[in-house]
């Protein structure tokens, strides 16, 4: 039968090429399926399941994929997006079978990066956050630092990690601090060596639970 992925345009195939190549910079494992297909025709570039085995059979948890023509289909201005469904039974089946408590939610760190040109190190930067045991928001959909700070200052994170070319032509990103506990203030930005990023914001926000009012002191 024909596949799907032989009859990709020059576009859609450098932007599948693009997914998978920072899907592999991040060790993450994925498999290609050239029949999978979802049951609604908006979609358009990828579309995705998460399939976990649990006690021995493969659960589809969740699938999505990209929408971007949806809000024009609709009447609206162009708003590229990408969603999925996730199976709240499905997430608690696996959650059970991996003994995990459910977790609150928060957010210690936002990485905000220049879009393309940085996004691989920024993703990098934001993994190796998470390996330490951060809650990290990566910032999604482009926009200037000052927009992206905008949202860094909104989603409760302590400490922004900016990935900048100039820094990383350094082999460096900047650390800001968002606010100070009661205090509210943003606080002093440092530039780190990309190898001691994890590191270094571990201990800065160990030390500022210990002093709220002075962040980075």
């Amino acid at each position: 039968a024909p596949r799907l992925i032989d009859y990709l345009g020059p576009e859609s195939l450098a932007h599948f090429e693009r997914l998978q190549g920072l899907l592999r910079s991040q060790n993450l494992p994925f498999r290609i399926n050239p029949r999978l297909v979802r049951g609604l025709d908006y979609y358009n570039l990828t579309v995705f399941e998460w399939v976990a085995d649990v006690g021995g059979t493969a659960l589809t948890v969740c699938g999505g994929g990209r929408y971007d023509p949806l809000v024009e289909m609709l009447g609206g201005k162009p708003a590229p997006a990408c969603g999925f469904a996730i199976g709240v039974e499905r997430v608690l089946e696996l959650m059970r079978a991996r003994g995990d408590a459910a977790a609150q939610p928060q957010c210690d760190v936002y990485v905000v990066h220049q879009g393309d040109e940085t996004l691989d190190s920024a993703l990098q930067a934001a993994e190796r956050l998470r390996d330490a045991g951060l809650d990290v928001i990566l910032h999604c959909g482009g926009g200037s630092f000052k927009s992206q700070f905008k949202r860094a200052d909104t989603s409760g994170a302590q400490l922004a990690v900016i990935v900048g070319a100039d820094e990383l032509a350094r082999g460096e990103v900047s650390v800001k601090w968002l606010r100070s506990g009661e205090a509210g203030a943003a606080g002093p930005q440092q530039a780190v060596a990309i190898d001691r990023l994890a590191e270094v914001v571990v201990e800065a926000i160990v030390a500022n639970q210990d002093n709220p009012e002075n962040p980075g002191q």
